[in-house]
């Protein structure tokens, strides 16, 4: 047991394990931290831990055979061996956030029944690889808003550039993939949950008026927007298209996965389901309206098989799903689905063909195809791009192409009507991937009291993706 107390088997276990971070990392200037490890466990010159007071010895010393003494009495400081603790744990926890996994809770259904609201999940940040901070100058395990001010917990004072570390792999087609909202960079401060964009557009483009009414306007970095999770249904290269809602990509339609479902009007003999039947088929109470005048429920959300169960219980004289055609129902009107131009008559049940951009693939621009990119082209890959008469400049130079710098996905919630996805705000450029979920590790349901508000089963409860 001495060897392992022994200072030189200390510092090559520590320091080997801090060489192959920095190794990880791919910034060589961490480098100068070993000498700080070797002096920590070698020559002990310097008090590192400078908050707190020296122990003093009050007896004699017991040698040890690695050539070091213990004291065989010594005195502490109670409070300061607490800062001790807590600066360590705090340190420990912000490593783990930042380079391995970080804890997240699902606010909304628009994935029900994959994940439900009230889960709370470990999402893991290696199985993409995980982004160096950009915002490094940041309150510790706080994310954009400190929990009582809701101020911004961040300074932009310094910025780094977009770099991730080496992953597990990539992001593939059926992922569940958490990310950074796109449209996450500037937030209204009034209404800090909704789309400034779609604001915008749904108040006739009058930006001023927009910020005026909800604002002051919040501009975010990309590392402290608002993350999502969503299905990836599409990666860069393929084409997407949704016809009568079953999505198709690259011409193959999208494998069935069992937590996924759709909208349903379902009309009744006048009566409304027993809620007991609803609550064993985990729909949520949220998305359940009766309406009188139907009588039924004009969007009921359930699975195939859900319906199916529905479908026979003596209370139900129909059951249909709900199907989107153009004109689209309110509120997917153009200029609320992407690309926001009404020449493509599109719905969120029809919608497409779409090409999803890759990195080192062009596009031709013209006033036809401005609409799908522009964002991309200036906000993601910041350039300044300019229409002057039938003259499309990037960067001041006329363009009649345009090469994406990096990879782009698309993405959809299982709980397919009842989801804001790439549908309604496009593209999801790699750089906003933050990573996958690993595990559910608790999960509770909002809308029931405790304890029967605990939902047992999925406790540690792994995510499948398929």
């Amino acid at each position: 047991m001495s060897f392992y107390r022994n200072k030189w088997f200390k510092f090559v276990v520590w320091g080997g394990l801090y060489l192959l971070w920095v190794i990880w990392l791919g910034n060589y200037w961490w480098l100068l931290g070993l000498p700080i490890i070797f002096d920590i466990y070698v020559t002990k010159k310097v008090h590192w831990a400078f908050w707190k007071r020296k122990k003093k010895i009050s007896a004699g010393q017991t040698a040890t055979n690695s050539g070091e003494t213990i004291p065989e009495h010594t005195t502490t400081n109670v409070v300061l061996d607490w800062v001790d603790a807590i600066i360590f744990a705090v340190v420990a926890a912000m490593v783990i956030k930042i380079f391995w996994f970080e804890a997240y809770t699902i606010p909304s259904s628009s994935m029900e029944k994959t994940l439900f609201t009230g889960d709370y999940l470990f999402v893991s940040k290696v199985a993409y690889g995980p982004k160096v901070p950009e915002t490094p100058l940041s309150v510790p395990l706080v994310h954009n808003t400190m929990p009582i001010s809701g101020k911004e917990s961040y300074s932009t004072l310094i910025q780094n550039k977009y770099r991730r570390l080496k992953g597990f792999g990539h992001v593939k087609r059926d992922d569940i993939v958490v990310f950074a909202f796109p449209d996450g960079d500037t937030v209204l401060k009034k209404d800090p949950q909704a789309d400034y964009y779609q604001i915008v557009r749904l108040n006739n483009n009058d930006r001023d008026f927009v910020s005026t009414s909800y604002g002051p306007l919040i501009v975010r970095p990309r590392d402290k927007k608002d993350n999502y999770v969503k299905r990836c249904v599409a990666v860069a290269g393929d084409v997407l298209q949704v016809i009568n809602g079953q999505v198709f990509v690259n011409g193959v339609a999208e494998k069935a996965h069992a937590g996924m479902q759709s909208s349903y009007i379902v009309k009744t003999k006048g009566d409304q389901i027993n809620s007991r039947i609803l609550d064993e088929l985990n729909v949520n109470p949220a998305d359940v309206y009766f309406d009188s005048t139907l009588p039924g429920y004009a969007d009921l959300p359930l699975t195939k098989e859900d319906a199916a169960v529905v479908s026979k219980l003596p209370i139900v004289v129909s059951i249909q799903e709900h199907i989107d055609n153009y004109p689209p129902d309110y509120p997917d009107s153009p200029i609320m689905l992407f690309p926001f131009t009404e020449t493509v008559k599109w719905t969120r049940d029809n919608y497409g063909p779409i090409w999803i951009p890759r990195k080192g693939a062009s596009v031709h621009l013209n006033k036809n195809t401005l609409p799908f990119y522009y964002r991309l082209i200036t906000s993601y890959e910041g350039n300044k791009l300019e229409v002057k008469g039938n003259r499309i400049l990037v960067n001041g130079t006329v363009a009649t192409t345009y090469t994406f710098k990096q990879n782009y996905y698309w993405m959809m919630g299982d709980n397919r009507h009842n989801s804001l996805d790439s549908r309604y705000w496009g593209f999801v450029p790699e750089d906003h991937i933050v990573g996958t979920p690993s595990v559910v590790w608790w999960s509770k349901d909002n809308s029931k009291h405790f304890p029967s508000n605990i939902r047992w089963s999925r406790l540690l409860k792994g995510v499948r993706h398929t």
